[in-house]
Formats: C-alpha cells, sequence, structure tokens
C-alpha cells in the first residue's frame, strides 16, 4: 500500500513539473523565431535552463519520497567533470527509469543531455513538442526489409544526425548515445545472438557520425554502466520505490580513433568491460 502511494504521488508529480517545464519551454520556443538574432541567444538559454528545472525537481522527488539511493563510484572522474565541455556520454540501457538516474546523477557535472529518440515520440503531448524545440534530434526506425526494399531510408537518418551536430557545436553539449539502440531484456539479446551477458549488440553508426563531425569540440567520452542490485524496474515499479539502490559507474575515456573499423574494435572492447562490470 506505501509503495503504491509512493508510487501514484511521484507520477502525479512527474507529470505535473513536466506540464509546467515543458509549457513555458513551448511558448519560449513559439516566440523565440520572432525576436532579432542576437535577442534569441537569451531566449535559448531560458529553454536550457527551463530542462534545468525539470531535473532539479525530478532529483527533490527522487530524495523527499524515497524512491532510490544513487551510488557513484570512480568519484575522482565524477568530480573531474566539466559543466562548460563537451562530452559523448554512452550508457546501456535496462529501463526508462535509466534517463532519470543520469540526468539527476549528471546535473551540474556535465552540460545538460541531447539524445537521439525516435521520430514518434515528438507527438507526446508536452514533452515531445519540448524536445523538438529544445532541438533534440529526432530519428525514424527502420526494419531491416524496409531498409533493404528502399536503401535511400538509410540517408534520412543520416541527415538529422549531421543537422544535429551543427546545433551540438552551438553550445556546450553532452551527446548521449544509447548505442544499443533499444532497451535491454534477455529475450531481445537471445534473439539478436548477442554475446554479451547483460547487453545487446552494440550499435555504432551514431556513436560514429557524432564523432567524426565533433571530435575536434569533444572533451572526452563519458562512459556510464548503470546496475540495478535487485534487477532493472519497470518504470512503475521504480517510482514505488522497487528498487531502492542504483549503483551508477561513470569512467572518462580518451576519444577513439576516427575511423569506423577502430570505432567498431573500441566499443567492442568496451562493451566486454561493461558486461564484465554488470556481472
Amino acid at each position: 500500500m506505501v509503495e503504491a502511494i509512493r508510487g501514484t504521488l511521484a507520477f502525479a508529480f512527474i507529470a505535473a513539473s513536466s506540464v509546467f517545464w515543458c509549457t513555458l519551454i513551448f511558448c519560449l520556443g513559439l516566440v523565440r523565431p520572432f525576436f532579432p538574432a542576437e535577442r534569441r541567444i537569451p531566449l535559448g538559454t531560458a529553454m536550457v535552463r527551463s530542462m534545468a528545472g525539470w531535473v532539479v525537481c525530478a532529483a527533490w522527488l527522487l530524495r523527499v519520497l524515497r524512491i532510490t539511493r544513487i551510488h557513484e563510484t570512480n568519484s575522482e572522474e565524477y568530480r573531474a567533470l566539466l559543466p562548460d565541455a563537451w562530452y559523448l556520454v554512452v550508457s546501456n540501457h535496462q529501463t526508462w527509469a535509466d534517463i532519470l538516474v543520469l540526468v539527476v546523477t549528471l546535473y551540474g557535472r556535465i552540460p545538460q543531455f541531447k539524445f537521439f529518440t525516435k521520430r514518434e515520440l515528438v507527438w507526446v503531448p508536452f514533452i515531445g513538442p519540448a524536445m523538438w524545440f529544445l532541438e533534440f534530434p529526432y530519428v525514424r526506425r527502420y526494419s531491416r526489409e524496409q531498409l533493404e526494399a528502399n536503401p535511400t531510408l538509410r540517408e534520412r537518418d543520416r541527415q538529422a544526425t549531421l543537422d544535429a551536430c551543427v546545433g551540438f557545436r552551438q553550445r556546450p553539449t553532452s551527446v548521449l548515445v544509447f548505442v544499443e539502440g533499444t532497451r535491454f531484456t534477455e529475450a531481445k539479446r537471445d534473439a539478436q545472438g548477442s554475446p554479451y551477458r547483460s547487453l545487446l549488440n552494440p550499435r555504432t553508426g551514431g556513436f560514429t557520425m557524432v564523432l567524426e563531425n565533433m571530435a575536434d569540440r569533444l572533451e572526452a567520452v563519458v562512459d556510464v554502466t548503470i546496475r540495478y542490485p535487485g534487477g532493472a524496474p519497470p518504470f512503475w515499479d521504480f517510482l514505488c520505490g522497487r528498487s531502492p539502490d542504483v549503483e551508477i559507474d561513470i569512467r572518462t575515456l580518451p576519444l577513439p580513433p576516427v575511423d569506423r573499423d577502430a570505432v567498431n574494435a573500441w566499443v567492442n572492447r568496451l562493451w566486454e568491460e561493461k558486461d564484465a562490470r554488470l556481472a
């Protein structure tokens, strides 16, 4: 009963917070094009700070309702991160709670996240338009059959990534890439024939394109490994406090060589190490 009440309060608070902050971002985004170019920068800053307001509210929620405790390892590397640098952030992905854990843990340590998301989410009330105004890159997901029937579809996501990188270069940004492409489940792992115990096969296309177009800006790769000791919870279970502890391992790594084969080998080695840490 207590867990259900906690979950209901948490969900209601997140919904109300999202409506408030996303509406503010939406209004700022609507009026921004009507201002001269030099006046758009403060409006863009206000939009980013509105997103930060949502993160602060989320952190407050986790603490007050005692939803979970986040334990960071490699604290020296965590403290050495810079809030005004560019980073390429790589993380495993198991549940929707991952994003909440990431933004709360790294808030103030690195610039706010931008990450690639499915184009369908643009239609989600409040959140979708807010992410669009904040210039989160939307990409489409095509099946292998669709790509084989029409190879030009690959160019659409490629162009969306290139356009996003132009925006990322304008101000310090943390580009978050879930290289697995989707949330981990054992069924997906088995269907892929993944050689890893706790990870799906990495898909390095987006990672490589960001690296190719932003290597001169990027400070480092921030490698994040998220582990839920009791197993990755559905988001509702997380809000109910059924995952009282989260372990998050943060490392900073030098950029790999800007070469597709070298990047593939680098990510595969990283995934072997990450799988060992999760085990």
